[in-house]
C-alpha cells in the first residue's frame, strides 16, 4: 500500500532529514501562494485563472479549459465580452457573455448575460428579483484560455491524453 510505503519512509528518515522534508514542502506551497497573490495584484482579479465547469458557453469554451482574467476597473464592460462574475447565494462563478448593457444617465452600467450555449438569457440564475448584474459582480474577464484536448483511445480504455494549448480571446464577441 502506498500509505504504509510512506509512513515507511518517514520512519527511516533522521529528525535532520524529515525537517528538511517539511521545510521543502513549507517553502514550495509558500512560493505557489506568492505567485497566486502576485497574479491577483497584476490582474485586478480575486480569481486570475478559473475552469470551465459547464458545458453553456460551447463551442467557444469547453469543459476543463483554464481562462485566464483580468479585472481592470477602468475597463467598461462592452457588449460580446464574455465575463466571469458570482451571483448572491452560490459559491461558483459563472463564465457566460455580455448580452445587453443598461446604461443610466449617472453613468452606472447594468448588464444582462447569457451562456452561448444556453437558449434564454441568464435572469433565471441571478438571485430573485434581480433583472441585471453590475460591476461589483463581476470576478473577471477572459483575457486568454489554455484550450483542453482530450484525445481517447478508440479501443474504449479509459485512457486519455490531455493537451493543453492557448488561445487569446480578446475579440471574441458574436453578433446577436
Amino acid at each position: 500500500m502506498l500509505s504504509l510505503d510512506f509512513l515507511d519512509d518517514v520512519r527511516r528518515m533522521n529528525k535532520r532529514q524529515l525537517y528538511y522534508q517539511v521545510l521543502n514542502f513549507g517553502m514550495i506551497v509558500s512560493s505557489a501562494l506568492m505567485i497566486w497573490k502576485g497574479l491577483m495584484v497584476i490582474t485586478g482579479s480575486e480569481s486570475p485563472i478559473v475552469v470551465v465547469l459547464s458545458g453553456s458557453m460551447e463551442p467557444a469554451f469547453h469543459r476543463g479549459d483554464l481562462l485566464f482574467l483580468t479585472n481592470r476597473v477602468e475597463d467598461p464592460i462592452r457588449v460580446g465580452e464574455i465575463v466571469v462574475f458570482r451571483i448572491e447565494g452560490r459559491e461558483i462563478p459563472i463564465v457566460h457573455r455580455v448580452l445587453k448593457i443598461h446604461e443610466k444617465q449617472n453613468g452606472h452600467i447594468k448588464f444582462l448575460t447569457k451562456g452561448d450555449n444556453n437558449a434564454v438569457d441568464d435572469r433565471g440564475l441571478y438571485k430573485q428579483g434581480q433583472h441585471w448584474l453590475e460591476k461589483k459582480d463581476v470576478v473577471g474577464r477572459a483575457r486568454g484560455l489554455f484550450i483542453s484536448d482530450i484525445i481517447r483511445r478508440t479501443d474504449q480504455s479509459r485512457t486519455g491524453i490531455v493537451s493543453y494549448r492557448y488561445k487569446e480571446v480578446w475579440n471574441t464577441a458574436l453578433i446577436y
